[in-house]
């Protein structure tokens, strides 16, 4: 059972209990990520959170590494464009420390300057190993192309140069600004006592910072062209389209026409381009919701000389889905294969924590399992065929990192339909 308690300051504790487990995976997330940012301070958002781990008042970085290490867990930290995640996972009888010790960083980094600037070559080598990896450095791109100039075409690891021009009180006003009680929630699953619960209560009640509602215009779909020259042996093609905002009634529609576009092997796009022409060992489509947008994405990587094929085969296979639709079999199979998935997650913890949290800051709602499972039942060849038509009606956006100057010819951003 999913209990939601919300803390005279705001701060909200979601949890979920697991009795037949022997783990505990415990998240504090906060509302915020580069979404947030503007183009003097991209990148502070993940900064903040390698800073988070460098020390606190009394803990120094290998400390905190070692309190996980001595009890068996684990403990890590993620940002993305609309919230941060700091989270462990440890044996049931070690949640108190687990707890403790991520409470201490949240509320007692000291953001020592020295390790500040350290910290800043690490994520300067991080950026530097994401461009020399183009199958994930068009991903930024293609944010870019879809998005353009709004910060959900911001890249998450920011740029060097702003890296470079952060300085301690930059960091420390950021925190005043988004690490709110209001704007942080704390998700526990699995095997826990009811103590836990009381101790997390206890540690975050008394915690109060307030700050002025950061607003975020509405994007646009902008459905720009980037072509990026590197010298590598393949071309890393995404093709963009507008997609739906959390939340949104068609979303699980929209899920299943991903999976039968390209979420799985036996999707159109793996079997058209891998299987039948053999032009990609790559291949795959997926679907990315925010609270004010979307987008519908494909990736491929292939060699150079066939971008101009592999964007026909692309562009053919959305064409004969927006005009006849998927088939019996494609629609009963992609059913199968989200509630196989879905209920795969939910045996991991750190699943079951993840959803949580994603859940209670972008929806504020917590569907159980059966309501899930009855909201792909209710998807019908009708509902992928219209949100099909309704999406393919749009201009491309398109990003490529690869050896040509530019794309083919035939490659144009035209709307499908």
């Amino acid at each position: 059972m999913i209990l939601r308690h919300t803390c005279e300051n705001g701060l909200r504790i979601v949890t979920e209990r697991i009795p037949s487990v022997r783990s505990v995976a415990l998240g504090i997330w906060v509302g915020t990520g580069s979404k947030y940012e503007n183009n003097v301070n991209n990148g502070i958002s993940h900064f903040l959170e390698h800073m988070f781990f460098k020390g606190t008042k009394t803990r120094t970085a290998k400390e905190i590494a070692e309190s996980f290490d001595e009890i068996g867990g684990n403990v890590n930290a993620f940002t993305s464009k609309e919230y941060t995640c700091y989270y462990a996972r440890v044996l049931d009888q070690h949640a108190p420390i687990a707890l403790e010790v991520l409470s201490d960083m949240y509320f007692n980094s000291v953001f020592d300057p020295e390790e500040l600037e350290k910290e800043k070559n690490v994520v300067i080598e991080e950026i530097s190993m994401y461009e020399d990896t183009p199958d994930d450095l068009v991903h930024d791109l293609i944010a870019q192309a879809s998005y353009g100039k709004h910060p959900l075409g911001y890249s998450i690891l920011g740029t060097e140069d702003v890296l470079r021009s952060l300085k301690r009180d930059d960091l420390l006003g950021y925190i005043d600004q988004r690490y709110l009680p209001s704007n942080t929630v704390i998700t526990v699953a699995g095997n826990f006592e009811e103590s836990l619960i009381e101790d997390i209560k206890q540690r975050f009640s008394s915690f109060n910072r307030k700050s002025s509602e950061a607003v975020v215009s509405t994007p646009d779909f902008t459905a720009n062209v980037i072509s990026q020259h590197k010298a590598t042996e393949q071309a890393h093609l995404c093709i963009s389209l507008p997609g739906f905002q959390v939340g949104h009634p068609d979303v699980y529609s929209l899920i299943l026409l991903n999976n039968v576009l390209g979420g799985s092997m036996s999707s159109r796009l793996f079997q058209e381009i891998r299987e039948e022409r053999g032009l990609a060992y790559s291949v795959y489509s997926y679907h990315s919701s925010y609270k004010e947008a979307g987008t519908f994405t494909i990736y491929t990587g292939t060699a150079s000389e066939h971008v101009g094929q592999v964007f026909d085969i692309v562009s053919h296979v959305l064409r004969d889905v927006a005009d006849h639709g998927i088939t019996d079999k494609e629609l009963n199979k992609g059913k199968e294969q989200l509630k196989g998935s879905l209920m795969l997650s939910l045996e991991s913890t750190n699943s079951r924590m993840s959803r949580l949290g994603k859940n209670e800051l972008l929806v504020e709602r917590h569907l159980t399992l059966d309501e899930m499972i009855a909201k792909i039942d209710k998807v019908t060849h009708e509902s992928v065929h219209a949100v099909a038509k309704q999406l393919f009606r749009s201009k491309l956006a398109m990003a490529m990192v690869s050896p040509l100057d530019g794309f083919p010819e035939n490659v144009k951003n035209d709307i499908l339909l």
